[in-house]
């Protein structure tokens, strides 16, 4: 084996978690941060936890809400331009009222 070529393996590093929880692992890293380990996460707690920092969980709830709103008769297409008839309809009214 080359010399140097390796980084240094250390066998014990704190690995810290969000939830507060650490633990020691073996890495080639002085110390890791963690967003989820074994003690929060739902495959292993059993709980649900919904872990969101760009929002995403609740713009698909209101793309769901959006979604009963529209009537059960409307697919694919039509629904896309229903909505967007929606809110053209809106934009008016908004023009309208500002006049």
């Amino acid at each position: 084996m080359k010399k140097d070529l390796h980084p240094t393996y250390n066998e014990k590093v704190k690995a810290k978690c969000s939830c507060g929880a650490t633990f020691s692992v073996g890495s080639t890293s002085s110390d890791i941060k963690t967003e989820i380990c074994s003690q929060c996460h739902p495959f292993y707690t059993g709980k649900q936890k919904l872990v969101d920092s760009s929002g995403n969980v609740e713009r698909f709830k209101k793309k769901m809400e959006a979604k009963k709103g529209v009537s059960k008769e409307r697919k694919g297409k039509t629904v896309k331009r229903a909505a967007r008839a929606k809110v053209k309809a809106g934009e008016e009214k908004a023009t309208k009222k500002e006049k």
